[in-house]
């Protein structure tokens, strides 16, 4: 105390070392944050990279077993449908479909009970484990939805783990999680980043988070380091000059874009027309409903060369280099064998079935475009045919630069999906993967809801109970707890 009773002032040099040692770059929770962040990132590139050989693995046993003799599918594939329907239908549910919208909706919820039922570590584990065996089986799914869902499962675990359950920040490991499994699935940092900004998040608190971009890119380099610098459909030297060429921005846009459209519309559960029929046959019979859609997969396959088994990689890198030996209905075949895999309410992703539909598809409009390099077609089709679908244009104009290694056609490809994301939304008001997000938290609130009418003995005869909605098949059961105490509450911002 100075001789007047006061506080001293500290001195200039003090109070710069008290400012220095309080900043971010000093703060020592900061510090644990980010090594949280990067050593989350460091595994879910691990996962990535492995999930990836692993799946590509699963996919050609199928295919060596269909090649000796086709009519095997006719066994392997509705058999393994109904194990995985059979599976999932308890504590496994939350595996079901593509991965993207639970987590999505993880994201959006900042309940601890509702994400831990759809992002525990067993989920997470159990989704790369059926995945895998739905490749097995020739299911028509891919890995990078499944890889999203496992890196925003991993990363939450982690921030659980280490003390960051607090809501917001493990909406960040949730955030970054996902963003770092799309980069390290397709090799496409630059993806990753926009398809968190675009498709993930939806308050801007989030979107320029260094820590987000740093994890997204460690998770890139554990990618780049295990499989070396390349493009998922190799490097393609294409172009698509100003004038009549441009003619084929136009057709992939519309064409593509009502087809992606159709699918999103197909796939979301719904109380009416087909999509209802479907919804009440799978919840009356799970088991038998899968093996038919494993069935019918089957079947459609039966009408090409190569099959409609797995991603369509093989297909569509073939159709991009020009020299396919798929039949002429290939995109329309994939299409409605992607719809019955989802159908089936199996996990796995769609994303790489998206792009081999797009491929086939742009095929087929080669013939109406005399003149334009049938490549550049392909690439345009199948960026236009993933906007539709997700009815993200950003992501898809970026992706479909990355995996094609291509930065010549960057125009001609955003002019394609923002033209295919407009035609989608005419048949699809909703982006698939919110849609389906918010269908997951609709059920989860509705569970909760008739617990809480049952232990007020209103019963099934309650107003939430009468509301008929469609059964969605990945909606997460909620634990055995007090209703009031796991009861979803949306985060600001969303």
């Amino acid at each position: 105390m100075s001789p007047g009773g006061e506080t001293p002032e500290p001195s200039r040099p003090q109070a710069r070392l008290r400012r220095l040692t309080e900043s971010e770059l000093f703060s020592l929770p900061q510090w644990r944050r980010r090594i949280l962040f990067w050593t989350g990132a460091i595994l879910v590139g691990l996962a990535a990279v492995g999930f990836a050989q692993a799946a590509d693995w699963a996919y050609r046993v199928f295919h060596g077993v269909v090649e000796s003799n086709r009519y095997w599918a006719f066994l392997i594939t509705p058999l393994t449908f109904a194990l995985l329907a059979w599976l999932t239908q308890g504590a496994l549910k939350a595996t079901r479909g593509s991965g993207i919208p639970q987590a999505i909706a993880a994201l959006k919820v900042e309940d601890e009970g509702f994400r831990q039922s759809l992002l525990s570590l067993r989920v997470a584990l159990g989704k790369m484990a059926l995945t895998l065996a739905a490749l097995l089986g020739g299911a028509s799914v891919g890995r990078e939805g499944p890889t999203v869902h496992v890196g925003a499962g991993l990363l939450y675990s982690l921030g659980r783990r280490f003390g960051f359950a607090e809501p917001a920040a493990a909406g960040r490991f949730i955030l970054a999680g996902a963003a770092a499994g799309l980069a390290a699935a397709f090799n496409t940092p630059l993806a990753g980043i926009v398809f968190a900004i675009e498709e993930m998040s939806g308050s801007f608190e989030h979107r320029l988070s260094g820590i987000l971009l740093t994890a997204v890119f460690v998770a890139g380099m554990v990618s780049l380091g295990i499989l070396g610098n390349y493009a998922y459909f190799g490097q393609f030297d294409i172009g698509l000059p100003l004038g009549k060429a441009w003619w084929a921005v136009l057709a992939t846009g519309l064409v593509c874009g009502l087809a992606g459209g159709l699918f999103a519309r197909l796939i979301l559960p719904s109380d009416h027309g087909i999509r209802g029929l479907v919804g009440r046959l799978r919840a009356r019979q799970p088991v038998v409903f899968a093996a038919s859609c494993g069935l019918a997969l089957v079947l459609l396959s039966q009408l090409t060369h190569t099959g409609l088994y797995g991603t369509g990689y093989a297909q569509a890198r073939e159709i991009m280099g020009g020299h396919a030996d798929t039949v002429s209905s290939f995109g329309v075949l994939k299409f409605l064998g992607n719809v019955a895999s989802y159908w089936a309410g199996i996990p796995g992703g769609i994303f790489s079935p998206a792009l081999a539909v797009g491929a086939g598809l742009g095929n087929n409009l080669t013939a109406i475009l005399p003149g334009v390099d049938p490549s550049a077609v392909a690439l345009l089709a199948m960026a236009g045919y993933l906007s539709g679908v997700t009815q993200a244009p950003l992501t898809a104009t970026v992706i479909s630069m990355e995996l094609t290694a291509n930065q010549q056609m960057v125009l001609p490809i955003m002019a394609t999906c923002l033209l295919a994301r407009a035609a989608s939304s005419i048949l699809s008001r909703k982006p698939v993967y919110r849609a389906l997000a918010d269908k997951l938290i609709e059920g989860y609130e509705r569970e909760l809801a008739r617990r809480a009418a049952e232990e007020q003995d209103d019963g099934p005869a309650s107003a939430t109970a009468k509301t008929p909605v469609a059964e969605d098949p990945a909606t997460p059961i909620p634990p055995s707890v007090t209703p009031d105490e796991h009861r979803p509450t949306p985060s600001p911002g969303h």
